[in-house]
């Protein structure tokens, strides 16, 4: 049978068929619409500010359209919901912490998501460093000068944090086991309150993020001792870490990452991490990180974000356990 020639309107047609599907590859998205980012958290804070600086980089990645949907509420929990309940075509993505997949499901008894059967990681983002700080009047001018004088009080030494069972707290509490010390945890609503409170000399210290730390530190207002972080942080070179001299080899600290829900295709998931991997390489992005003060994983993959997120599960909810810790139903 003699096979006819394709018309040129049929080889054009075919053409721009191919130039789609080579875009919707690109962008690995079901669809044209628009991307939610869900946080859980309100606007203004860090989770949202950090999602809002990522978005514009992996919107110009990825082709599409992306719009931030704050649903605050039950430390992220509620949004968290929302997310296993949405279709997992790569339309709905969300910013998680430490908090999403690792202590909420602990410390919630009735809890409307499981983040290992509801949630599939694409990549972490942002590295939270937190830091050991007192009021520029308190005596401790080193962080061993504050263990040992921990270890000695007949009174434990308070700290103030932004709330019961928050990654800083947590991080504290672990620092107080492994050190074999006795701190007094005064938990705050936020911490911007804490941070009032401890400046205004009425606690004597604080286990609190770099962003929010970092003017009072410039202005001489709160006193750094060390940081969680395994090493160093550029911005305060002067800082131990905790690792270095009190405790070798300890560390802790606070993560952000995306997550889509589970039965996302792994096309969508490549593509969302090819995003995420071309935003966090953005100038403006590494610029503003470095004002903020958060670092950026060294890996962004989601097998980094899956073993990150697996081993911190190992520390931290055991010691939720302990600590009886409930935030509610």
């Amino acid at each position: 049978m003699k096979m006819s020639k394709p018309t040129r309107r049929q080889v054009l047609a075919g053409g721009i068929a191919l130039s789609a599907t080579a875009i919707l590859g690109s962008r690995a998205i079901a669809d044209d619409g628009p991307i939610r980012w869900i946080v859980g958290y309100p606007p203004g804070g860090a989770t949202d500010t950090i999602a809002r600086l990522l978005s514009a980089p992996v919107s110009t990645k990825i082709g599409q359209t992306i719009i931030v949907d704050n649903r605050p509420g039950a430390g992220s929990s509620i949004a968290a919901a929302a997310l296993a309940k949405s279709r997992p075509d790569g339309l709905t993505v969300m910013a998680v912490d430490n908090g999403t997949l690792i202590i909420n499901p602990v410390a919630y008894s009735n809890l409307q998501y499981d983040p290992d059967k509801d949630f599939r990681p694409v990549g972490l983002y942002a590295e939270v460093n937190i830091l050991l700080a007192v009021g520029k009047d308190q005596p401790y001018k080193t962080v061993a000068e504050f263990l040992e004088q921990a270890k000695a009080a007949s009174t434990p030494i308070a700290y103030a944090s932004p709330g019961i069972g928050s990654p800083l707290h947590l991080a504290m509490e672990r620092l107080a086991r492994d050190a074999a010390v006795k701190l007094e945890h005064v938990p705050y609503k936020g911490m911007a309150p804490a941070l009032t409170d401890v400046l205004a000399g009425v606690v004597p210290s604080i286990v609190i993020d770099y962003t929010t730390a970092k003017e009072v530190i410039r202005s001489g207002e709160l006193r750094p001792l060390a940081v969680f972080s395994k090493s160093r942080l550029a911005p305060l070179p002067e800082v131990p870490a905790f690792g270095e001299q009190a405790l070798p080899g300890f560390s802790a600290g606070a993560w952000q990452g995306m997550v889509v829900p589970h039965d996302t295709p792994d096309d969508v998931v490549s593509g969302l991490t090819e995003a995420l991997a071309f935003a966090l390489q953005d100038n403006a992005v590494k610029k503003r990180y470095d004002e903020l003060g958060l670092g950026i994983p060294a890996s962004s993959d989601p097998q980094a974000f899956s073993k990150r997120w697996q081993d911190d599960k190992a520390i931290l909810q055991p010691l939720i356990r302990e600590l009886g810790i409930k935030l509610g139903q």
